[in-house]
C-alpha cells in the first residue's frame, strides 16, 4: 500500500505532466478534495498592534527601531485585517478558493506567554475568523508560529536561545488546540524556522538581529554558534507541540499536523565533484537541518562534520519528544542557486548559507539561473 507521502508525490507528478501536455490547468482536472488556497501571516496583515489587549511582538519592536526597515514602514496597520477580516473572507470566497492559511499571533493569545493569562479578546478574534471561513466553505489552515513571538519572552530569557521556550511553545500550542481544534483540521507548528534562524541569528536582518562577521554587522551574537542553539530549541518546541496534539487531541478532533520549511534548491556552479558535494552540503544546511531531526532523529552528517561541538546533540529525553512523526511536510520554494565549494577553492562565503562553507549565486557567467519573477 502506498504511503500518503508517495500518493501526494504521485499526484504532483501527474499534475505537472498534465500541465506540460495541455499547457493549462483547470479546476475540473483536480480531485474534489484538492485544496486551492491563499496564505498570510499575522504580523503582515492584521495591524491593530496595540488593540485587543495584544502585547508587543518582536516585530513590533524591531520595525520601530531606526534603520531596521529600509523604507521605514511597519505593521502597525498593515492590511487592517483585524477590522476588515469579513471583507477579506468575502473576497477569498469570490476567488473560489477552499482553503486559507493564516497564522495566530502569539502575543494576541498569550500577551505574556505562560507568565500571564489567556487573552479572551484574542481568542474571540480568531474564533470569528474561523467561523467566517467555514461559513463560506473555506478550510482554515492554521500556522501556530509565523516569525513573531511576544517581546516579553525575548526580554525575559532570550526566546529561541533558551530551552525555556520549549515550555512556552507547548503551552501556546495547547491553548490553540483547545480553543480552535474542534474546527481547525490543518495545523502547522512553525513556518520556515530555517529562515527565522538564518535571518535572525546568522545575517541579523530579522529580529532579534544577532549576528557576527563576516555574515552580518550586529551589536551582539555569534553567527557560527547561536543559530544552532536556537534551531535545537525550535525543533524540540515543534516536537512538543506535535506530541501534545497527537497524544491528546488528534483522535477526537480529527486533524493533521505538520511543519513548513523554506527550501532553496542548489545546483553545482562548476562541473566538478567539489561543487556537486557542496550543493548537497548546502541543502543539508538548509532543509536537512530541520527535516533530518524531525524525520530521522538527528542532524545531517554534513553538518556534524563541519560544525562539530557547535551543533547540539539530542539527549535520550529529546528523542522521546521527537518520537511522533508529522503528517505532512510543507515546502515554500522561491529560488534555486548555483553553489561553489569554499573548502578546496578560495571563495567568499555566502552570507545566507556560509556555515556550509559554500558560495551561492543566482547566475553563472552573467546569465540568471532562471527567469526573474
Amino acid at each position: 500500500m502506498e504511503s500518503k507521502k508517495t500518493l501526494g508525490l504521485a499526484l504532483i507528478l501527474q499534475l505537472l505532466q498534465l500541465f506540460l501536455v495541455s499547457g493549462s490547468l483547470h479546476r475540473s482536472q483536480f480531485p474534489d478534495s484538492f485544496l486551492f488556497g491563499t496564505a498570510t501571516s499575522a504580523y503582515q496583515i492584521e495591524g491593530a498592534w496595540l488593540e485587543g489587549n495584544k502585547s508587543l511582538t518582536i516585530w513590533d519592536v524591531f520595525s520601530h527601531l531606526p534603520g531596521k526597515i529600509t523604507d521605514g514602514s511597519n505593521g502597525d496597520v498593515a492590511d487592517d485585517h483585524y477590522h476588515r477580516y469579513l471583507e477579506d473572507v468575502k473576497m477569498m470566497h469570490s476567488l473560489g478558493i477552499n482553503a486559507y492559511r493564516f497564522s495566530i499571533s502569539w502575543s494576541r493569545i498569550l500577551p505574556r506567554g505562560r507568565f500571564g493569562g489567556i487573552n479572551t479578546e484574542g481568542v474571540e478574534f480568531y474564533n470569528n475568523i474561523i467561523n467566517a471561513l467555514l461559513s463560506k466553505g473555506i478550510q482554515p489552515v492554521v500556522t501556530i508560529c509565523h516569525f513573531d513571538l511576544p517581546q516579553e519572552l525575548q526580554d525575559r530569557y532570550g526566546a529561541w536561545l533558551s530551552s525555556e521556550i520549549q515550555e512556552d511553545f507547548g503551552y501556546f500550542a495547547e491553548v490553540c488546540f483547545k480553543e480552535f481544534g474542534d474546527r481547525v483540521k490543518y495545523w502547522i507548528t512553525i513556518n520556515e524556522p530555517n529562515l527565522i534562524l538564518k535571518f535572525g541569528y546568522v545575517t541579523g536582518g530579522y529580529p532579534p538581529a544577532r549576528c557576527s562577521q563576516p555574515f552580518g554587522n550586529c551589536t551582539s551574537g555569534d553567527s557560527t554558534r547561536e543559530p544552532y542553539i536556537a534551531a535545537h530549541n525550535c525543533i524540540l518546541s515543534h516536537a512538543i507541540a506535535v506530541d501534545i496534539y497527537k497524544s491528546n487531541y488528534q483522535m477526537k478532533q480529527g486533524g493533521v499536523i505538520g511543519l513548513v520549511l523554506n527550501s532553496r534548491w542548489y545546483e553545482p556552479l562548476r562541473n566538478i565533484s567539489d561543487d556537486y558535494i557542496a550543493a548537497q552540503r548546502a541543502l543539508a544546511f538548509d532543509l536537512g537541518w530541520f527535516l533530518d531531526p524531525v524525520i530521522l532523529g538527528d542532524y545531517p552528517t554534513e553538518m556534524r562534520e563541519i560544525l562539530g561541538s557547535k551543533l547540539p546533540t539530542f539527549t535520550s529525553e529529546d528523542r522521546k519528544k521527537l518520537r511522533h512523526k508529522i503528517d505532512f511536510i510543507g515546502i515554500n520554494h522561491y529560488t534555486t542557486h548555483y553553489v561553489q565549494d569554499c573548502i578546496f577553492s578560495h571563495c567568499e562565503l555566502d552570507k545566507y548559507n556560509g556555515n556550509a562553507l559554500v558560495f551561492a549565486s543566482g547566475e553563472m557567467n552573467g546569465q540568471l539561473i532562471g527567469p526573474r519573477v
